[in-house]
């Protein structure tokens, strides 16, 4: 039985998204009374959110499933600092011209998850950038800086983690967390804004933007963070063994986002269930409850729930036959993430190493070298294990590709163009 009588509130507690709150009666009160509006900073460092920033799009999501009006903010004033905390060294400056070709990008991604036109709740896409850039430095010294106290900075974990090792610390990193805070009290001023939600590792930021609204008297602010993820074997959420899990379907195929999930560790198919897809509670207790090879199921269902909510239904029921064929039919099936060499070398033959690169199969030919000896490499499903070998035209089949395989469920198709 969940300890919260608010939809919202109770539905993150149920999934397991709910790591901290800072004050549970006052924020379920509120979530019972009136419509709340909540958001999520994220700074625009690259033009791809990953999988680790996956649990937090989906507070949003049901933020706004519950009736809640949920606010994606874009840093495109913080971004051009940047967040220390728990960083070891400093982030690389970007252009503004860089930040807003990000922000372009990841609007896109939350278009997926959020719906910015819904009547009475519709989502807002809001850019810090509105308030910070045009700051007064004096100004903005006298009536906000005099509110932080350096000596409560500098207890703040991710300061003084950074202090503790004798790594540098700038003046303009450590500004970062005034900015951030200043960023609640703007936007309850503009948007009657009261909840900032993020990962466990903002709490500290978060409470900082509580205590200035108290100074500069705005209403009672609420803080909720959501634990840090790591599979069961303690693998950082958001990395693959070939990089990271990308949410743009052009930096990574949506049958590669599929097989991310497809692989899940046993343990963690109910945990990724709840916090992950927008299926029902009780659904989620019956595939949980399946063992032995049927858990395979529901690891197939999880990965196609999981591409439906980004890529839409169609494109994940596609990479699921694409798997199913491939695996179970041991069949070629188009669909399946593909390259393009020049005809040209394909003739003159490329080595084997150099194409499992290429491929993105491996980050260099020593670990591409390492797979054929260790007989995880196949051409056209036969075992290849000469890592001097050269593959070429010969090697093209009937379907007009070349099938290279890295173990079982890598698959990759060579096209000659």
């Amino acid at each position: 039985m969940s300890r919260f009588k608010s939809d919202f509130l109770r539905t993150l507690d149920e999934r397991g998204f709910i790591h901290q709150v800072s004050d549970e009666a006052g924020l379920d009160q509120l979530f019972q009374k009136e419509m709340v509006t909540a958001y999520i900073g994220y700074d625009p460092t690259a033009s791809s959110l990953h999988v680790g920033h996956l649990t937090q799009v989906m507070m949003l999501r049901w933020l706004q499933e519950t009736g809640h009006r949920p606010i994606s903010l874009m840093g495109g004033g913080t971004g051009m600092v940047g967040d220390p905390s728990f960083k070891e060294e400093a982030r690389k400056l970007m252009t503004i011209e860089t930040i807003e070709e990000n922000i372009a990008s990841l609007k896109r991604i939350f278009a997926n998850y959020l719906d910015y036109d819904r009547p009475g709740n519709g989502a807002m896409m809001i850019n810090n950038a509105d308030w910070l850039r045009p700051l007064n430095y004096l100004e903005f010294l006298r009536d906000v800086g005099r509110h932080f106290s350096v000596n409560r900075m500098l207890a703040f974990d991710s300061v003084k983690t950074r202090l503790d090792r004798e790594q540098s610390l700038s003046f303009l990193e450590f500004n970062y967390m005034i900015l951030q805070a200043y960023d609640f009290v703007e936007l309850s001023k503009r948007h009657d804004c009261r909840l900032q939600m993020g990962g466990s590792d903002q709490w500290g930021n978060i409470i900082n933007g509580i205590d200035l609204g108290h100074r500069m008297g705005t209403p009672q602010l609420y803080a909720l963070t959501s634990p840090l993820l790591t599979t069961s074997s303690g693998a950082k959420m958001g990395k693959s063994a070939s990089g990271a899990v990308w949410l743009n379907a052009e930096l990574l195929p949506v049958y590669d986002f599929w097989q991310y999930w497809r692989n899940t560790e046993d343990a963690d198919v109910e945990r990724f269930l709840k916090l992950f897809t927008l299926m029902p509670m009780d659904e989620i207790a019956r595939l949980a409850a399946l063992g032995g090879a049927e858990i395979n199921e529901a690891k197939k269902t999880l990965a196609t729930e999981v591409t439906a909510v980004l890529h839409g239904r169609a494109a994940a029921e596609t990479a699921a036959e694409t798997a199913r064929k491939t695996f179970e039919e041991g069949a070629l099936a188009a669909d399946l993430p593909s390259i393009a060499i020049p005809a040209a070398e394909l003739e003159a033959g490329i080595g084997l190493l150099s194409l499992i690169v290429r491929a993105g199969l491996a980050a260099s030919n020593g670990e591409a070298r390492r797979h054929v000896q260790g007989g995880a490499v196949r051409i056209n499903d036969t075992p290849i294990g000469d890592e001097r070998a050269l593959i070429g035209s010969g090697e093209v089949t009937s379907d007009q590709v070349i099938k290279l395989s890295l173990g079982k469920k890598k698959h990759i198709l060579v096209r000659p163009s």
